[in-house]
């Protein structure tokens, strides 16, 4: 292993990060840079940062502004794709993760660091996340991951590790709950949610009301949407983060984009997670409400299979690769066409597309109507069916 003179940390504030700092220093003889993504995980979690950073043993820290460009170019793209993790997930931590390897590659290139580190577990998905994107965009830099390699084993032992230092920290050995937030969602994960047997209790859930909390009269949200993409709320054009953030104010009040599940990590094991996504989930269905109108079925057919695939990709960190390039090549294209307007129904939890138009519509009123027509012949259906159905008929005829 080369001698390593300095390294650019992703620091958060919390527990692991800080104690990460005098740890890198002790064992790498190295300086410490702290680089900050704000991913728009809120003014409080931002707090003092930088003081604490510094107070911890880092000679400088960054704070680097990523909200604008998260949502408009990992977190749309994705959308344009249909994306949802085994069939629930919405990916709000996955998609922030490569944005943020980015950016502190972006920052080790500027000090001139030659190493990079982060707080990640042996145990999840992120560790392979960051060093994926770290491979793919600074394969010369050397990676150091304390979890990894250190003998701290528990919040207690971290804790007395850095009270031997006199460094301070907020946190306790009574947080129950590991969380992680950005302006898409708050995952939450531990305490009673490593039981999949126990329900969650309302303490797990931070953002949104629950439905029996929520307002007993419904709201509705107009969402236009051009080529894929949520332009604007309620008749205001905006910008795709102030798109989010508009939808989150709306939609947390009602209890929507509450998702409790166990699902696959990349690593192999299987981990229970209660996920808050409110303006991301009316996001999703104002997109989907669009695709019924647009997409003929073989269309749709291969939006599902594509939106599959990427799930896997973001969840697995894969983004700075070809195939996220070739997915999102044949997202764009059927893209093309999703252009229109939806009226979306919030109410306890629940969000409805209950009006939508397209210019770009392939649906027919004169065709699908129950009442008389002129346009379609149903005796015609006859041979259709005896076409589509021939292969089990002339299977069925040799079984005799």
């Amino acid at each position: 292993m080369r001698s390593i003179k300095k390294v650019v940390l992703a620091y958060s504030g919390g527990l692991d990060t800080s104690a990460i700092v005098p740890w890198l220093k002790e064992n790498y003889g190295c300086e410490v840079i702290a680089f900050v993504a704000d991913v728009g995980q809120g003014a409080e979690e931002l707090e003092g940062v930088e003081a604490k950073a510094i107070a911890s043993g880092a000679s400088e820290c960054y704070v680097v502004d990523l909200k604008d460009e998260m949502v408009s170019d990992y977190i749309y793209p994705t959308l344009k794709t249909g994306s949802i993790y085994e069939g629930t997930y919405l990916l709000g931590t996955s998609m922030a993760r490569p944005i943020i390897a980015k950016a502190q590659v972006e920052i080790a290139r500027k000090v001139g660091a030659d190493a990079l580190s982060h707080g990640c577990t042996g145990k999840g998905n992120d560790q392979v996340r960051f060093e994926s994107c770290f491979a793919a965009l600074a394969p010369d830099l050397q990676v150091i991951a304390p979890w990894r390699e250190w003998d701290l084993s528990s919040r207690e032992s971290l804790l007395d590790y850095l009270a031997e230092r006199n460094i301070p920290c907020s946190a306790s050995a009574t947080k129950i709950y590991s969380r992680d937030a950005n302006a898409w969602h708050i995952s939450h994960e531990g305490g009673e949610l490593e039981d999949p047997w126990c329900q969650p209790s309302e303490q797990v859930w931070t953002w949104t009301n629950s439905p029996e909390q929520a307002p007993n009269e419904p709201e509705f949200v107009t969402l236009k949407v051009v080529e894929g993409e949520v332009v604007a709320v309620n008749g205001e054009q905006l910008k795709p983060y102030d798109c989010l953030v508009k939808l989150n104010d709306i939609a947390s009040p009602h209890g929507v984009g509450r998702v409790d599940i166990v699902e696959n990590r990349l690593v192999g094991m299987k981990s229970r997670g209660c996920y808050e996504t409110p303006g991301g989930t009316v996001i999703m269905a104002a997109l989907q409400a669009i695709d019924e109108l647009v997409l003929d079925k073989a269309s749709r057919k291969w939006k599902e299979v594509l939106g599959g695939e990427f799930s896997h990709l973001v969840y697995d960190g894969r983004w700075f690769t070809p195939l996220k390039d070739s997915i999102l090549a044949g997202a764009e294209a059927l893209s093309t066409v999703a252009t229109g307007e939806v009226i979306l129904k919030l109410y306890k939890g629940q969000v409805t597309a209950v009006q939508k138009k397209s210019p770009n519509s392939l649906y027919s009123e004169d065709f699908a109507t129950f009442g008389a027509d002129d346009v379609y012949d149903q005796s015609h259906a006859e041979g259709f069916i005896r076409l589509f159905s021939l292969s089990s008929r002339i299977s069925a005829l040799a079984k005799k």
